[in-house]
């Protein structure tokens, strides 16, 4: 592997849209005049994320990712802003992490010669079993 491989990957902060807006549910009055939610706006295409990455982020299928390849992260667990930029941020270098490593090619492989023969023997099992709910032919 190597080392540049080996580094995770980071998305530019300068590609990623944030915009403060108002968290929903219960808050009391403080709810209703501070802006605490962030809302992410990453563009996958437009990204400088090796093509790679790009496809098999655009690949998920994820709510999150819009018709047009933006990823849009809400982010609204805490009660700052701050805190609320650095879990939004976190979410999207998680997701980002979660495709960075292509997936391992699946090698096909063939069935032993024991257990293609302990099928068979299941089978033939089976058979003499059923073959012995037969009618009896009349005489």
């Amino acid at each position: 592997m190597t080392r540049a491989a080996a580094q995770p990957l980071l998305a530019d902060e300068s590609e990623v849209e944030v915009t403060a807006i108002r968290a929903q549910g219960a808050g009391g009055q403080n709810v209703n005049k501070v802006s605490s939610a962030i809302h992410l706006r990453f563009d996958i295409p437009a990204s400088s994320l090796p093509e790679d990455v790009k496809a098999r982020l655009l690949a998920l299928r994820d709510g999150r990712i819009t018709q047009s390849g933006v990823l849009v992260i809400k982010a609204q667990q805490h009660r700052t802003r701050d805190m609320n930029r650095l879990d939004a941020f976190a979410r999207l270098h998680e997701l980002v992490q979660s495709v960075a490593r292509p997936p391992r090619v699946r090698k096909p492989t063939k069935p032993t010669a024991a257990s293609r023969l302990r099928r068979l023997e299941g089978k033939s099992r089976r058979a003499s079993t059923k073959a012995g709910r037969e009618r009896v032919p009349a005489e």
